[in-house]
């Protein structure tokens, strides 16, 4: 008996998405597999502790690359947002974009810049370096005293009054 994943309905939606090779026999435990796949990515478990019911986890495996490298989870998702969209259930308030962005060399981006431009940028750079210099140097001469170390001791007086020797 297996635990399922997908109802019904859910499978009717998902099945036609899933590549069925030219020859041979239609797979027996399409949905057994598609569902053990599922279960793979819900438990972040190993491929290899995959329980028997969703047959052998080699063969779960190999169906899972033919259709991730056929791109039918893509071609999947874009399904199912299209029928939420024709039934009038999606909601762009759930959306979620992500970015990340990365400095790259003007020359990579295909800027092109006049010379006076760059000869004013090198030297905005020139100026911001020297000033983060000067400061690192102001720091560095604030932070020294003169021959004293901290000793946590105000005059060799211990915080009891008796003098050390």
């Amino acid at each position: 008996m297996t635990r399922r994943q997908l109802s019904d309905e859910q499978w009717e939606f998902i099945e036609p998405y899933l590549p069925i090779g030219e020859y041979g026999p239609y797979p027996e435990r399409l949905r057994e597999q598609f569902e053990g796949v599922i279960w793979r990515f819900r438990s972040s478990a190993q491929w290899r502790e995959m329980p028997s019911e969703f047959g052998p986890w080699p063969t779960v495996y190999g169906r899972f690359r033919v259709w991730r490298d056929a791109g039918v989870f893509s071609a999947l998702l874009e399904g199912m947002i299209a029928e939420a969209a024709r039934r009038g259930q999606t909601d762009l308030s759930l959306v979620s974009m992500d970015s990340t962005t990365a400095r790259t060399h003007h020359d990579a981006a295909g800027m092109c810049m006049g010379k006076e431009v760059m000869d004013a940028l090198e030297e905005a750079a020139a100026e911001q370096e020297r000033a983060r210099q000067k400061g690192a140097a102001r720091q560095n001469r604030t932070d020294r005293t003169a021959g004293t170390a901290p000793s946590g001791k105000s005059g060799g007086v211990s915080g009891d009054g008796a003098s050390s020797a």
